[in-house]
């Protein structure tokens, strides 16, 4: 009896290591890299910092942001989808994540990354695009804007962050709405449009609140209207597109993404951390403080708005058609 239960104990004591070596890794045990498919000043720069230091500080390891701007964010989201499902590299996306991919095939390049392979964890903003013009510029408001511009075809410009991007398709959209023409001058992300448009080299532009309200407060640029429903409360004087009676509409959010073979236990608890984020003060203050009300969704919740929003999106890339 006694050899019979020494042979058990040390079968037991071999079996231990296999079933360490099976049980799942505590997460997160190292640094997460929250990737920004866009350059520094941009509306998911301006969300992604606040946000990955309230992480940093929920989840007790640090979440470090990395601008891989390109291709109107392809380059970052492509990044992102592709790479390890182990929870330390995460995507803060904006709205142009679910238009790329169209857009890849309509253009008739290999697509960068398809749908499926993000997984949506939470949404932080949804904010209309507002169409801003210099401060120094003629046009005082829209109405004057919009006859330039019919009178003048090809005259005029617009930036936005790339081809197909958030700052370009609701310009397209106002294009093919209102029957006007102005040439395109994609950048690598807002802030650069930005940048142009401060600095003369083009004439307009349409972007997210929170990457232009300082600017506006500032008496830098003008917003003409926005691609909203009712006003804003950043922006309680400028009227919307769809006041002047002008049916089109489009936002321009941010949300966090990881790959989506990450497992449920990871992207659990990147759940619940961002859910902590969303009503953290300091994340309230900075993100509030640009113009963008957190106007937050949970994993559930934000697949089913992607979802119909991807679709809706696809359908007006295959109108917009081909671009140079």
């Amino acid at each position: 009896m006694k050899i019979r239960h020494l042979l058990a104990f040390w079968a037991a004591c071999l079996l231990i290591p296999s079933a360490m070596a099976q049980a799942p890794e505590a997460w997160p045990t190292k640094q997460i890299t929250m990737v920004v498919p866009f350059p520094p000043g941009g509306v998911a720069d301006t969300v992604g910092r606040p946000v990955a230091d309230a992480l940093s500080r929920i989840l007790g390891q640090p979440v470090v942001v990395e601008n891989k701007p390109g291709a109107g964010g392809g380059i970052g989201m492509a990044a992102v989808a592709k790479s390890k499902p182990d929870g330390y590299t995460i995507l803060m996306a904006l709205s142009s994540i679910s238009i790329i991919p169209e857009a890849d095939k309509i253009v008739g390049r290999e697509q960068s990354f398809q749908l499926n392979q993000l997984k949506p964890i939470a949404r932080f903003t949804a904010d209309p695009t507002v169409l801003v013009v210099r401060a120094d510029s003629p046009w005082k408001d829209y109405k004057s804007f919009i006859a330039a511009m019919r009178a003048n075809p090809g005259k005029y410009n617009f930036g936005s962050s790339g081809n197909y991007g958030t700052m370009h398709v609701p310009m397209e959209m106002l294009k093919s709405s209102e029957k006007f023409y102005m040439v395109h001058i994609p950048y690598t992300g807002a802030g650069p449009a930005i940048v142009g448009l401060l600095g003369g080299q083009v004439d307009a532009i349409a972007t997210g609140p929170s990457s232009i309200v300082q600017q506006i407060k500032a008496g830098k640029v003008r917003a003409l209207a926005h691609w909203g429903d009712g006003r804003l409360a950043s922006l309680p004087d400028v009227p919307s597109f769809k006041e002047m009676g002008v049916k089109i509409e489009f936002a321009q959010w941010a949300g966090l993404f990881v790959p989506s073979a990450t497992p449920d236990s990871i992207t659990n608890k990147l759940r619940e951390a961002a859910k902590q984020a969303a009503v953290d003060e300091r994340v309230r203050t900075v993100i509030n403080g640009a113009g963008s009300p957190i106007q937050y969704l949970d994993a559930p919740e934000f697949k089913t708005y992607w979802d119909k929003e991807s679709a809706q999106m696809g359908e007006i890339v295959k109108k917009i058609g081909k671009v140079e």
